[in-house]
């Protein structure tokens, strides 16, 4: 952004200085005519030099100031800088100083203006001092001669920086991305509180979770005394099963549970006279295989209707009070 308008104006320098030559002669004939405005040509005169000055370099300045945006972060186009926004107009004065004062990002740009300082300074130093022998008789010069020199001295500093600026600023610009991806991180809270927004708060979740948990283990127990047998780990599970032939494919299960669920079940069935069947394998089985209020899987069947058989045999052999 800075190279091409001085490079510009390298290119154009000539057309430039004839320019300035022919407006200049123009203001010194017009002050010595009785009308200097002669019938308002003044400002139509001004534009017409100001815009054969400025418009080349301005034009080179402004497609290499967009070009160098393209380049860095794509094509981009926004009003969103150009609508009013109080904050700009009243910052947060302690966020300010401490992301200009105290931060990686104020340390950084403090180096990098020192940095920039002393390398224009350098490259000043050199120029001027490589051309001394030159410069020192400009007084004796013609005053054109001695413009030209000055000017090609002057130039080649500007290039010379603009060349050191492109170098510093490629680690500048690498900074600057890393930076604003950081920012746009979010922080460690605000994924918590974003998780709570949308996800609901954990400890309220898992109360609820709970309760619900409750609400179908009191639902699951007022089922038990309906059943036909419990089957039993016979310490850790505990699972309720009836069948209806007439009304059911296969054994359903009513109640399952581990620890103090199946210990509820367990007692629940023997005060309700509720066969309880030991049967270690099935009782696991059942328990991570079945589903509450749903049939047994296929491939239970034959080992449950063993079971229901010996209870079916149990009962006819149990004389009737």
């Amino acid at each position: 952004m800075l190279l091409f308008p001085i490079l510009a104006i390298g290119i154009l320098g000539t057309y430039i200085l004839d320019t300035m030559m022919d407006m200049l002669i123009f203001y010194l004939r017009l002050s010595t005519e009785v009308d200097i405005t002669r019938e308002g040509q003044i400002l139509p005169a001004f534009l017409n030099y100001f815009l054969r000055l400025t418009l080349p370099v301005g034009a080179v300045a402004f497609v290499s100031a967009i070009a160098g945006n393209v380049f860095q972060i794509g094509f981009l186009f926004t009003v969103k800088p150009l609508k009013p926004d109080l904050k700009r107009i009243m910052p947060n004065i302690a966020r300010y100083f401490k992301k200009a004062l105290f931060s990686a990002e104020a340390l950084f740009n403090l180096a990098k203006a020192i940095l920039k300082f002393v390398v224009i300074g350098v490259i000043a130093f050199l120029n001027i001092r490589n051309q001394m022998n030159i410069i020192v008789h400009f007084s004796s010069n013609p005053l054109l001669l001695s413009v030209m020199g000055l000017a090609k001295t002057a130039f080649r500093i500007m290039v010379e920086c603009a060349l050191a600026m492109i170098v510093l600023s490629i680690p500048d610009y690498l900074f600057q991305r890393k930076q604003h991806r950081d920012s746009l991180k979010m922080s460690k809270h605000e994924l918590k509180e974003e998780r709570k927004m949308h996800e609901g708060d954990p400890y309220i979740k898992s109360r609820l979770k709970e309760r619900m948990r409750q609400i179908l283990n009191q639902n699951m127990i007022k089922k038990v005394p309906e059943a036909d047998v419990v089957i039993t780990n016979p310490t850790h599970y505990a699972v309720a099963l009836k069948y209806d032939g007439a009304r059911m494919n296969a054994p359903q299960v009513l109640a399952k549970g581990a620890g103090e669920i199946a210990a509820k079940i367990k007692q629940i069935a023997a005060r309700h006279q509720i066969p309880v069947i030991e049967n270690k394998t099935l009782a696991r089985n059942l328990y991570a295989m079945a589903e509450i209020g749903r049939e047994i899987p296929a491939d239970l069947y034959q080992a449950v209707a063993e079971v229901l058989a010996l209870i079916y045999k149990l009962k006819q052999m149990t004389p009737v009070p």
